[in-house]
Order: structure tokens, then C-alpha cells, then sequence
């Protein structure tokens, strides 16, 4: 029980103010909440499973500066299609939507956590502690880090008008995009 409250108390604090969180935020302003919980979610349990499993082998096996690089320009890609809409904004919630939101949040969360403090966290805890109780609370942690994140753009995305969260949403893809490119051409 020790290490998954390590891992879950680390995990989270570490989330908190962390690009993860903002991310969230972005897609929680622009869609339902339940399928960007559970892009999170899936994209968590994933990461930490990986960063507990085979997280240092990981760091080695992958060119860092190509997924860094990919990542900048996949968060560009979705800030432009943030800009641009959907097409049909009176079905913006509509079900046959989820099952991409819910793809687009999980990929999108996969590749900000690549290489982050957390898996990171995640892997040194592992090495030292039990890896299952270790994966299991670095996923809550992160999970329930960047559900804050989602239940306060829920709250504020109603009170907002559509079109600024929107645009709030794609500047912020926009400059994570912008900042990871950067530090994958600067190395």
C-alpha cells in the first residue's frame, strides 16, 4: 500500500500546474468531459505502465529529439483543427464524436508524457519499490491530477462563450506545440 501512495502522492504533485493539466483543460473547454477523462485515463495507464515496465529501456530504444519534434507538430495540428471547427457545431457533442475526441486526447497525452517528470517518477519508483501498486497509483495520480484540470474547464467552458474557448484552446496547443518544437531542434 506504501508504494502506491508514494506513487500516487508524487505522481500528483508533479501533475499539478504541468502541461498535462493545461492540456486537459484545452480539451475539456472544447468537448464532453466523460471521453477526454477516459483519453486521459487510458493514456495514463498506459505511460505509467511503460515508465514502470520498461521505462529506462524506453529512454534508450527511442530517439528522443524525433518524438519531441512529432509532438510539437501534432499539438500545431491540433490547435489549427481547434481554430477550424468540426464543421457541424450543432452536433458538437454528439456521440459518433467521442469515439475521436476520446483517440486524439489518448495520442495527444501518450506523447506529452513521453520523457516527462512523471514517467520518470514513475520509473525510479519502480526500481525500488513494487512495480504493480507503483503503476497503478502513478496512473490514479495522473489521472485524478489532470480530472481537476477537466472538471474546471467543464465548469468554466459553460459560462464561456464558445467561440473564445476556442481560441484560448488552440493558443495552447498552439504554444505547446511551438515550445516542444523548439526543444527538439534545439536537442
Amino acid at each position: 500500500m506504501e508504494e502506491f501512495l508514494a506513487a500516487f502522492g508524487l505522481v500528483f504533485l508533479a501533475e499539478l500546474g504541468d502541461k498535462s493539466m493545461l492540456l486537459a483543460i484545452a480539451f475539456a473547454a472544447r468537448y464532453r468531459p466523460w471521453p477526454v477523462l477516459a483519453g486521459i485515463a487510458i493514456a495514463a495507464v498506459v505511460m505509467m505502465g511503460v515508465s514502470t515496465l520498461i521505462g529506462a529501456a524506453l529512454g534508450a530504444a527511442l530517439p528522443e529529439r524525433a518524438i519531441v519534434i512529432g509532438g510539437g507538430l501534432l499539438f500545431l495540428g491540433f490547435g489549427i483543427w481547434t481554430l477550424r471547427g468540426d464543421g457541424d457545431e450543432e452536433d458538437e457533442d454528439a456521440e459518433l464524436r467521442s469515439g475521436s475526441v476520446l483517440i486524439g486526447v489518448t495520442l495527444a497525452f501518450m506523447l506529452a508524457e513521453l520523457g516527462d517528470k512523471t514517467m520518470i517518477a514513475a520509473t525510479t519508483l519502480a526500481g525500488t519499490q513494487g512495480a504493480v501498486l507503483t503503476w497503478v497509483g502513478a496512473s490514479l495520480g495522473m489521472t485524478a491530477a489532470s480530472g481537476l484540470a477537466v472538471v474546471v474547464a467543464t465548469l468554466l467552458g459553460a459560462r464561456l462563450p464558445q467561440r473564445l474557448v476556442r481560441v484560448v484552446a488552440a493558443l495552447a496547443f498552439f504554444v505547446f506545440g511551438l515550445f516542444l518544437l523548439v526543444d527538439g531542434i534545439r536537442g
